[in-house]
């Protein structure tokens, strides 16, 4: 699937993100349940999360109310594919933990399917910098984290559930992801973060940016909340200085010892000619076309490579592909949760926020099943009423809005 800044801003136009809010206000943006429903959902959840040698202590973490379950209270040890020994998230124990309110957290998951990649796509499409998602799945009443801040740009998309965020009015000034800001205890947190902003639900399909240093934390207020993280890392300062000193190792003013110090005023004056000798160097390096050009491309390219994969392209065995597709069976998310069946003497429908779609008595009881579920394949649905077109209700129901295509 694509992705475009337009689609996932939208009604907010590029412009207006740019103008107003880019590395300089919180935005929230209000979406109907189906603009995230290809992005994840609790059936690839599941599936992803049953990868189960994919998933490390690093890569799948567990909170309760804002403090870290240790991963041996998650996990087994097991040995690894390449017999290194590993500790593997347990379902069974995972369970456990998710019982009493534990969140989950899956980091870097933005390559593991179309959806999420798209998202991340779309980002780095716009020239933000590098997208990474990590996944964050919550209980009501438990809060996975205290005030914080991150040393990124923050697109929170909502998939399932809602979430109640508290946006602080402090921000720390663009930090990185150093143990000077990395180090900072909760108490300078909770002093930092200044009075409450403002308090916003995010509901499926909703947006929330928030530039890097904001203050923020989270609290799942319905049974259940999914979103997605896209932490975007834009290009800094700081890499510019990369580049320079990639740049000097070929000037022999930079490759020579500097003089040394005996503590006399000659010594101290030859220290300080020689600074200001490579400093004004830098300078002139800066403006140096050739030295713009590669600042200029690594800014550009900017991005994590994923996809692109083709194998019977790369053989010449079959025309070149579209794109990245997902092969299997699609599932129906319900995105009208106020639908529901009714009937009128002999006659049966299905009332949802746009209207009522007419149905026979058989489509209709499936229809109610349907409703009950976060989600249903058209065999899941064929298997459970064997008497009507699955795939004739469901393209009613989602012609009608009341499905969407997950």
């Amino acid at each position: 699937m694509a992705m475009t800044l337009d689609a996932l801003l939208a009604p907010i136009t590029p412009e207006k993100f740019f103008t107003d809010h880019y590395d300089r206000q919180p935005l929230h943006v209000p979406g109907g349940a189906a603009k995230f429903a290809q992005v994840l959902s609790w059936r690839q959840l599941n599936r992803l999360l049953d990868m189960t040698h994919i998933w490390t202590e690093q890569s799948l973490k567990m909170v309760l109310d804002s403090a870290p379950v240790p991963a041996a209270q998650y996990s087994t040890r097991a040995t690894s594919r390449d017999q290194q020994p590993v500790l593997q998230p347990d379902a069974g124990k995972m369970r456990e933990w998710i019982r009493r309110g534990a969140s989950v957290v899956l980091n870097d998951v933005d390559s593991l399917t179309p959806g999420l990649a798209s998202v991340s796509e779309a980002l780095e499409g716009a020239g933000l910098g590098k997208s990474q998602a990590n996944v964050y799945i919550s209980w009501q009443a438990h809060k996975a984290f205290a005030s914080h801040y991150d040393t990124h740009d923050v697109w929170a998309v909502q998939v399932e559930g809602e979430k109640t965020w508290y946006i602080w009015e402090g921000r720390a000034e663009w930090p990185i992801s150093h143990p000077a800001f990395r180090g900072q205890p909760q108490e300078h947190h909770d002093r930092a973060k200044g009075k409450l902003l403002a308090t916003i639900v995010l509901k499926p399909g909703d947006l929330l940016y928030l530039p890097r240093g904001w203050y923020h934390d989270a609290m799942t207020l319905s049974e259940a909340s999914v979103h997605v993280a896209y932490g975007v890392h834009a290009p800094l300062g700081m890499d510019f200085l990369n580049i320079l000193v990639e740049r000097v190792l070929y000037e022999p003013e930079f490759r020579k010892p500097l003089p040394r110090q005996d503590g006399t005023a000659a010594a101290k004056f030859a220290l300080t000619s020689r600074a200001n000798l490579l400093g004004q160097r830098l300078g002139e390096l800066s403006r140096d076309p050739k030295v713009m050009g590669v600042l200029e491309s690594f800014v550009t390219g900017f991005r994590f490579q994923r996809g692109g994969h083709d194998l019977l392209g790369a053989r010449g065995i079959a025309p070149p592909a579209a794109g990245s597709a997902d092969v299997e069976a699609p599932s129906y998310r319900v995105v009208d949760r106020g639908a529901k069946p009714v009937r009128r003497g002999a006659e049966f429908a299905l009332k949802g926020s746009a209207g009522a779609v007419p149905l026979s008595a058989a489509e209709a009881e499936a229809a109610g099943w349907l409703l009950s579920r976060a989600d249903v394949t058209e065999q899941e649905l064929s298997a459970a009423h064997p008497t009507i077109s699955a795939a004739t209700l469901l393209r009613k129901l989602t012609e009608a809005g009341i499905l969407v295509v997950a």
